[in-house]
């Protein structure tokens, strides 16, 4: 199906918007902790190395529950799945703004995991598939991915600024990092509701469609299902035993490890090497994410355009590896930050593009169970990136140990990334040939 203008404007608008902002809000979470330790860690007494532990323990939750809730969501209602993702993950957030312990701080953290479990394979595995063919999809992803970016664009300096703010009250005080939690949670659970009247599961479900826009679209989906159960009908099971899922698996696991290291320690790292205050520190951190999100979406066109799939993945992977293991040599300002840059622009932009991977052999609950599975295994890595840059703080007095492994693992991914086989199939209505689609 030739798809206007208009009508890619409209999927844009109806489908990925409301995804673009819950995984902005997602993203948020992440970034107001990244910035609540600044100054929550000293207020509670925690430790580099218990920060560490409970940024990456998040993870955990996601884990456990990444399968399951994506499956279920693929068989019943997806976007009634996020809803619940978002109600509950907001209420889960607004809980940090009361912790006072160590334990306390680690069983938030997994709680707000477990709420959260399953939000981006729903949305690469079974929502975008169902609306944007194999071609589109590269960037109609790497759009809605941009959200991490613009996250700590909007973010970063109101976090900034709020970090330093105290409210008092008659009976007690609020720090600025409980405001941040509790601001996050009420607009978490508010989208959610918002997002109840706005998404819709199947395209045959659009009322902004025209009848025949409904079924072109439908029957598109549908031949692409059809294409790929005429090589493999994968059964869930048979996914997880898929060398290519396996290997895919072992990718995001090296890369998410690096991502999340960076992410979580990006404010304390400028500080650091900046000297500027936490609300300076805010500010500086827009220099490297508005890089990221140029190329985040240079990189999801071109690649849409050109179907090179694994080019547009391993490429920004090595030139994280390059600006993450460059950046701990140097303890000038400016070098600093252009190398924090350039990490940045590598751990961020393959994103959409990864995402596109696994839909290109596989559909239906095979594909959101082997997304799960992959952001789930892959997810280990954002509890063991985080926590191995706190040891290596708490043991050695400094990052360098930490992200030089870190930046070895991205190189490796990389790497791995070109060793990928083909395993897409030929989509009748689809313009995409097979050897171009990883």
């Amino acid at each position: 199906m030739a798809i206007r203008g208009s009508l890619a404007r409209r999927k844009y608008l109806h489908i990925i918007l409301p995804l673009f902002i819950g995984s902005l809000l997602a993203y948020l979470d992440r970034l107001n902790l990244s910035y609540a330790a600044l100054t929550m860690n000293e207020q509670l007494g925690f430790s580099a190395e218990v920060f560490g532990m409970g940024a990456g323990i998040l993870f955990a939750g996601y884990v456990l529950f990444e399968i399951p809730g994506s499956v279920y969501a693929e068989k019943k209602s997806p976007s009634k799945w996020l809803v619940r993702i978002m109600v509950t993950w907001g209420l889960s957030c607004a809980l940090m703004a009361f912790i006072k312990t160590p334990g306390q701080f680690y069983i938030v953290r997994f709680l707000i995991g477990a709420a959260e479990a399953s939000f981006y394979p729903v949305c690469y595995s079974v929502i975008i598939p169902r609306w944007f063919n194999m071609k589109e999809r590269p960037a109609a992803l790497s759009i809605m991915v941009t959200s991490l970016i613009v996250s700590s664009i909007i973010g970063a300096p109101l976090a900034g600024l709020l970090i330093g703010l105290d409210l008092d009250f008659a009976l007690f005080t609020l720090h600025g990092w409980q405001i941040l939690f509790l601001l996050e949670g009420v607009l978490a659970v508010g989208f959610g509701i918002f997002l109840l009247y706005w998404l819709k599961d199947w395209p045959k479900d659009a009322k902004w469609m025209t009848e025949e826009e409904r079924k072109a679209t439908m029957q598109e989906y549908e031949q692409e299902v059809a294409a790929k159960s005429s090589v493999k009908q994968y059964t869930i099971w048979q996914v997880f035993a898929d060398k290519t899922v396996i290997k895919l698996c072992l990718i995001y696991f090296l890369w998410i490890s690096g991502f999340w290291a960076f992410g979580f320690w990006l404010p304390t790292v400028l500080r650091s090497v900046s000297g500027l205050s936490n609300s300076g520190v805010s500010f500086l951190t827009l220099v490297p994410m508005t890089i990221g999100l140029i190329g985040f979406i240079i990189n999801g066109v071109t690649a849409s355009k050109s179907g090179k799939l694994k080019r547009h993945i391993a490429t920004p992977l090595f030139i994280g590896a390059f600006g993450m293991a460059a950046g701990t040599f140097t303890s000038n300002p400016t070098l600093s930050l252009i190398f924090i840059s350039i990490t940045c622009l590598g751990v961020y932009i393959g994103q959409g593009c990864w995402w596109s991977v696994p839909t290109t052999f596989l559909s239906g609950s095979a594909a959101a169970a082997a997304t799960a599975l992959i952001n789930s295994i892959g997810n280990i890595g954002g509890w063991v990136g985080p926590y191995l840059v706190g040891f290596s703080q708490t043991s050695t007095g400094s990052y360098q140990m930490a992200y030089l492994i870190l930046a070895a693992s991205l190189a490796i991914a990389g790497v791995l990334t070109l060793t990928l086989k083909d395993k897409s199939s030929a989509v009748s209505g689809v313009n995409i040939e097979k050897e171009n689609a990883i």
